[in-house]
């Protein structure tokens, strides 16, 4: 059977959700390999052969902190020409999308960014994406090369898969472009206790009708009892309200959770842009006119400052 690159994206050893649903999706497609780089590195193998990965290349060297992408790539390169996989796997995040497009670039090969779905084809990985703001969805494939694919968080489920995981070490020239772009400091981002906003199978998130900065403070509150993330749209952020980094929306974050809930949010074309791959979608807003009501599974046409604080005393209730 082939085998599948993936890119591992972990922080000190501690591998991320997405990286998990890769190997989900991986193992539709041949037999999953981790390519695990960093600080740690080596100590992702048990999570990663837990969930399907029949071997790990791990390598472990300074410049992956001190230097921006391109030693991610070198090694991503190296792991190629030793492998020779069916098609390499890559988070969609910025930077996944960035090493993805300089591989692909490298190795001569076409790339597809933010697929939702995989599906082995008779001439390659089928990738599904969702386009033109999410009002259509795509089937596309790779004719040249090596197929190169990021995938969406959420895209997949997490499933346990019991494999090998052997370790071995990953051999490692880097280029001159290597230490080209200096890391010359890092400011650890202040921890809300909530998950990332696009990793999060939950988000609650409030626009316009929250009406002030501090009447998020009723959208947290949903957040928390649920367990979830909390997002804001573009007029929410603009009015300065709350961060530009929990911002959904075509200049913002794309999400794709399994529940997504709406609070006086208007349903403008851009912000459906980075919600509208949410599995199921909810909308509280008091006017029953509003373009959110055309795309949600279920809509509540009422005040949210009266809808959202009894939601949230209904889920802390059912919690016991």
């Amino acid at each position: 059977m082939a085998e599948v690159l993936v890119y591992v994206d972990h922080v000190d050893g501690a591998v991320r959700k997405p990286t998990l649903e890769l190997l989900t999706l991986a193992r539709r497609l041949g037999e999953p390999v981790a390519v695990a780089l960093g600080n740690g590195a080596a100590d992702t193998a048990a999570a990663l052969a837990e969930h399907g990965a029949v071997k790990v290349l791990t390598h472990d060297a300074s410049e992956y902190a001190d230097y921006l992408v391109v030693p991610k790539v070198d090694a991503l390169q190296a792991a190629h020409e030793a492998v020779s996989p069916a098609a390499v796997l890559v988070p969609s995040s910025a930077e996944g999308k960035e090493i993805a497009a300089r591989l692909a670039l490298r190795i001569g090969s076409g790339i597809i960014t933010d697929a939702v779905d995989l599906e082995a084809g008779d001439e390659g990985p089928v990738a599904t994406q969702s386009v033109f703001a999410a009002s259509y969805s795509t089937k596309t494939r790779v004719i040249k090369g090596t197929p190169v694919i990021t995938v969406k968080p959420n895209s997949a489920a997490v499933e346990a898969a019991p494999a090998a995981g052997a370790v071995e070490a990953l051999s490692v020239s880097f280029s001159a472009q290597a230490t080209g772009t200096k890391v010359t400091g890092r400011t650890p981002r202040e921890s809300t206790g909530r998950p990332e906003l696009t990793e999060a199978a939950i988000v609650v998130s409030g626009g316009r009708g929250v009406n002030g900065a501090d009447n998020f403070a009723i959208i947290e509150a949903l957040a928390d009892s649920l367990g979830a993330a909390v997002g804001a749209s573009r007029a929410a952020v603009d009015a300065g309200w709350y961060p530009h980094t929990n911002q959904v929306g075509q200049t913002g974050k794309s999400v794709s959770p399994q529940l997504y809930i709406a609070n006086g949010i208007s349903g403008a074309i851009q912000h459906r842009a980075g919600m509208q791959t949410s599995k199921t979608i909810v909308a509280v807003n008091k006017d029953a006119e509003a373009p959110i009501f055309e795309l949600v599974d279920f809509g509540v046409v009422g005040d949210l400052f009266d809808v959202v604080p009894q939601l949230t005393d209904e889920v802390k209730a059912r919690k016991g």
